[in-house]
């Protein structure tokens, strides 16, 4: 079983001449201590669950090129990168150039968007749901095309491109794994199931998390797909101490914890740390990942 660093919030002290040298040093820590994969939110403004809109946000393919060059072997993807916010053909290149760049590390998280605050906020337009569902589906099929090679005409409702030209082409092969996250069981979980290598669900319970599941394998089946090629990774929160006080866990309650999430067929716990820029948290965190290691999913 993996373990996965989720960044959220990069308002840290001595911000922004700190910023950098905070966010690369959780990075290189996060990779030393065994974390399989960091991920950070691809939005604009602060998001109201973890914080006033002005709190500090970094653009998130810009911070993942710059962990990327600080580190050689963890995984790098946006959790998840709305599909209003740009053009499906230059995001699909940006993607790949962080594959590229990275040694094939990429992963291609995408959604629907839903913060209306921001697109309006910086004139991004924001139309219905409906159509952002369009667009995502246009936008999946569009990087299978791209990835595969095949630069001939792209016709959509909503994108029309002429030429979807994509050199150099990914290192990772077939291409980079492509998350959609959210946990929709109508649109999102079918699209999963149709077009993609990986879910993300927020970490409720766990009856919660198998129903979800289900849903997955019914839309994989429908579509002929193998739900067991399909990663399944869950999103929470982690508070790691020596002696589990005021909330926090200790490494073995983690463990447990994770443990169970894999019973249920969990590959990859994903957690956001509200410590992770204190010195010194990796050091349990690295307990965590070693001793979640040997543990196999179910369905593996």
């Amino acid at each position: 079983m993996l373990l996965g660093l989720q960044v959220p919030s990069f308002t840290w002290p001595d911000a922004p001449a700190a910023t950098g040298p905070t966010f690369k040093r959780i990075a290189v820590e996060a990779e030393q201590a065994g974390v399989a994969s960091l991920w950070v939110m691809d939005h604009f403004f602060q998001i109201s669950m973890v914080g006033p809109a002005e709190d500090d946000m970094l653009e998130g393919w810009s911070a993942l090129a710059f962990a990327a060059a600080a580190t050689e072997r963890i995984k790098l993807g946006t959790m998840v990168t709305g599909v209003t916010y740009r053009h499906p053909g230059v995001l699909i290149k940006t993607a790949t150039t962080l594959d590229v760049l990275s040694g094939g590390r990429a992963y291609f998280g995408i959604g629907a968007a839903w913060n209306e605050e921001e697109h309006l906020g910086l004139g991004v337009p924001y139309p219905p749901l409906k159509e952002r569902f369009e667009r995502l589906t246009e936008t999946l099929q569009l990087a299978h095309q791209m990835w595969k090679d095949d630069d001939s005409p792209f016709q959509g409702t909503h994108y029309q491109l002429q030429r979807p030209l994509n050199h150099p082409q990914s290192v990772s092969r077939p291409h980079p794994p492509i998350l959609v996250g959210g946990t929709g069981e109508k649109k999102t979980l079918r699209l999963v199931g149709q077009y993609a290598d990986a879910c993300n669900i927020f970490e409720m319970d766990l009856p919660g998390i198998t129903h979800k599941l289900e849903v997955l394998q019914s839309h994989a089946a429908d579509v002929g797909r193998d739900y067991a090629a399909i990663e399944k990774t869950t999103l929470g929160t982690l508070a790691l101490s020596k002696d589990g006080a005021d909330g926090t866990q200790t490494v073995q309650q983690a463990v447990d914890r994770f443990g169970r999430l894999a019973e249920i067929g969990i590959d990859h716990a994903l957690v956001n740390m509200p410590a992770v820029a204190v010195p010194g948290t990796f050091d349990l965190v690295a307990e965590v990942a070693a001793q979640i290691a040997p543990i196999v999913p179910a369905g593996r």
